[in-house]
């Protein structure tokens, strides 16, 4: 009779204790609990970090995250330092978030031994697509990318060409015209994409594939050759043709995709409140506003969006890297 009246409360008890305990959706509607930090794996002045700090600065808005996002930067070989970083120690419970690129994380993961890939990092939704162009000092002799191709077939191995590090969209950029123009450059990676910059406005290289958004920026500092892209970008760079256009095959695989993601681990209805607002606090006239100035272009996809976009770039790299 004793044993069962204890056998009784200990059930009722463990009911109670479930009944009580918080649901899944229940902590999803508490979330986010503190400010949530993006990691951005390149240095702070750089198109990802410039475009970052503005698609995020609504966050604190209670129609988006009603808590603000705080970016801080984790730069180092072309991105990996931050993504291994990220992928391998970040939290996992919504508050600690990254800026990816694509096709920068992914190539790297095919080339390198990298703490991250498309299968432990969870998209959360794109605020861009910024293409590569080539851009030399405002002094330069080539006014055309067929002027500079010129030039390097009459002095093979010669030409040099900044980026911001190794299998990011410049490499990849900077691959293809060497194989397309059938010549041999020495490309530099510069540890980042302001630092690839610098070097081609001090005149530390002859030329340089760096960010649309970035070159815009610089004014008349620069000239802007070619765009890196299937078609020109009318809304900023109406006036500078494509690679193709001069005859020389480049398409748009070293176009460079940001946006927004978190770890896999992280709860699916953090995902889903992430994925809902994210793509809507981007979508805000304030960001718009303020892209459009800094000459970055958007590209607005939602989650499910940018897992088939990180599905299918993996595939055009896996073949592209393995030809080039």
């Amino acid at each position: 009779m004793i044993l069962n009246k204890i056998k009784s409360s200990l059930v009722t008890a463990a009911v109670a204790s479930i009944l009580l305990a918080p649901s899944a959706s229940v902590l999803a509607a508490e979330y986010p609990t503190a400010p949530i930090q993006v990691a951005v794996a390149y240095g702070p002045g750089g198109a990802t970090d410039f475009q970052a700090r503005i698609a995020t600065m609504m966050a604190g808005n209670e129609k988006y995250l009603n808590m603000p996002i705080v970016i801080f930067n984790k730069p180092g070989a072309g991105g990996q330092k931050g993504w291994n970083w990220y992928a391998s120690s970040a939290s996992q419970d919504g508050h600690q978030l990254a800026a990816y690129n694509v096709p920068h994380f992914i190539a790297q993961s095919l080339k390198f031994e990298t703490s991250y890939n498309i299968d432990n990092l969870e998209p959360i939704a794109n605020w861009g697509a910024d293409p590569a162009v080539l851009i030399v000092p405002a002094d330069s002799p080539f006014n055309s990318a067929t002027d500079l191709v010129a030039w390097s077939k009459a002095n093979p191995g010669k030409l040099t060409v900044s980026g911001a590090g190794l299998f990011v969209g410049h490499h990849i950029a900077s691959l293809q015209l060497d194989k397309a123009a059938d010549i041999s450059t020495k490309y530099i990676p510069a540890g980042g994409g302001v630092a690839a910059l610098k070097m081609v406005l001090g005149s530390q290289v002859m030329a340089g594939f760096n960010n649309l958004s970035d070159a815009y920026r610089q004014g008349d500092r620069v000239k802007i050759l070619a765009v890196a892209d299937n078609q020109r970008e009318e809304s900023f760079l109406p006036d500078v043709p494509t690679f193709k256009e001069q005859g020389i095959d480049i398409d748009d695989s070293s176009v460079n995709f940001r946006g927004i993601m978190a770890r896999k681990g992280t709860p699916p209805e953090v995902l889903d409140f992430l994925a809902e607002r994210v793509h809507l606090m981007f979508q805000d006239g304030k960001v718009a506003k303020k892209m459009k100035a800094g000459g970055s272009p958007m590209r607005i996809m939602t989650r499910a969006e940018v897992k088939q976009m990180w599905t299918e770039r993996q595939a055009y790299l896996t073949n592209l890297l393995a030809d080039l």
